[in-house]
């Protein structure tokens, strides 16, 4: 039905043709300049046209109505419709920690101006970050929780390259990374210089306070 409540005489496809041709958009302009005169917002107007509302649609609709010269300022954007589905409540697991945690350090670094790259290959470090001290390689660490005595005990070994993955942790080579980016599962951050853990493979968080730099505990809630 068109705006003056008979049955309309052309088809979606019709007005879309119309539409793109400025002879035969003719036949439909009346019905549009009354559509919009009795509208408050287009999706009223594409009601009152009888035709489906379409990014597409749109417009070309548009387009063709401030061609035409009619005032389009009094047309409010359609509203969305309103979301009634479940609120997202997918609990954190935090044995997912040191998955996420590169994310969070990309994250970190890029609100802060930094530039953030990831390596081609497996390197001894996780990320490369361009800061106002050139290049920092970056080693990214996580503690999902604290041991049995209270600490967070953060383990900032590797393990050799060798066949036998029982052998034990060993440093990493202070020439290889720059900095360690840590996270613990209450969600404080720690961004610490390589060269005041060189040669450690095991740290207590709480003992480097002073590096303490964020907090990403609504993320681990």
């Amino acid at each position: 039905m068109n705006a003056t409540g008979q049955r309309r005489t052309w088809t979606d496809m019709d007005l879309c043709e119309a539409v793109q041709n400025s002879a035969s958009w003719r036949a439909v302009d009346r019905q549009l300049r009354a559509a919009m005169r009795e509208s408050t917002c287009w999706a009223d107007v594409f009601a009152g046209l009888g035709i489906g509302d379409s990014p597409e649609t749109r417009v070309r609709i548009k387009g063709h109505a401030v061609r035409l010269g009619l005032d389009c300022t009094p047309l409010k954007p359609s509203q969305p419709p309103s979301f009634t589905g479940e609120v997202f409540d997918q609990p954190v697991r935090p044995e997912m920690l040191r998955t996420a945690a590169p994310g969070l350090a990309m994250a970190w670094f890029a609100l802060r101006g930094c530039e953030v790259a990831l390596p081609v290959e497996p390197q001894a470090y996780d990320l490369l970050v361009t800061t106002t001290k050139g290049i920092q390689r970056v080693q990214v660490k996580t503690c999902a929780a604290r041991d049995g005595k209270g600490h967070w005990s953060v383990g900032i070994g590797r393990r050799p390259y060798v066949l036998d993955k029982s052998a034990g942790k060993m440093p990493y080579d202070p020439d290889s990374i720059d900095m360690f980016f840590i996270v613990l599962g209450e969600g404080d951050i720690f961004v610490i210089p390589s060269s005041v853990l060189a040669g450690r493979v095991r740290i207590y968080a709480e003992t480097y306070v002073h590096y303490r730099v964020g907090d990403a505990s609504s993320l681990l809630r």
